[in-house]
């Protein structure tokens, strides 16, 4: 199936996935309301001051945790360590003090960090953009910690993942 602009589908998904993705668990709060989800469209948009961007399906619990919150965590998992990620693939379960039984804690905007986490950010959100079917909400770093600097950061390319392009029918 070719889309709007001419270019078949499976060419648009194979070229996008080849994009270098990080891959990250996003926490989200609003409220006593908690979540967690996996993303892979994650990148630093400014240096002065220090802005973090994220893509985030329109319809997706973290889009409207994000929007009625106001802030967001990226949190950074090993990459030795990446069964995680389909866990939080829909919207998480909250037990008080986990999500999806992985261990958390509020960070200073009061959204959760994973204390499994290798390295995680602490973002009060400045800018949402709606693009289409996703929002690009632009964060402002508040807060933020290594945890091992030993481990390197999971990615796309360290799963079967696969997430971009066109939407499949």
């Amino acid at each position: 199936m070719a889309s709007d602009t001419g270019l078949e589908s499976e060419l648009i998904n194979r070229v996008t996935w080849k994009i270098p993705n990080a891959l990250a668990l996003v926490g989200s709060r609003a409220g006593d309301e908690r979540n967690a989800m996996t993303t892979s469209w994650i990148s630093q948009l400014s240096m002065e001051p220090v802005l973090i961007g994220i893509g985030v399906e329109n319809t997706a619990v973290t889009h409207r945790l994000i929007s009625d919150g106001g802030s967001f965590t990226v949190n950074l998992w090993d990459s030795e360590d990446t069964r995680v990620f389909v866990k939080f693939s829909k919207p998480a379960r909250d037990d008080g003090d986990t999500l999806n039984g992985r261990a958390v804690r509020s960070g200073r905007t009061g959204a959760p960090i994973f204390t499994e986490a290798i390295a995680w950010m602490d973002c009060e959100v400045r800018h949402a953009l709606d693009l289409g079917t996703h929002t690009l909400f632009v964060g402002e770093l508040v807060d933020a910690a290594i945890v091992d600097d030993t481990k390197r950061s999971a990615s796309m390319n360290d799963t079967r993942m696969k997430y971009g392009g066109v939407r499949r029918h």
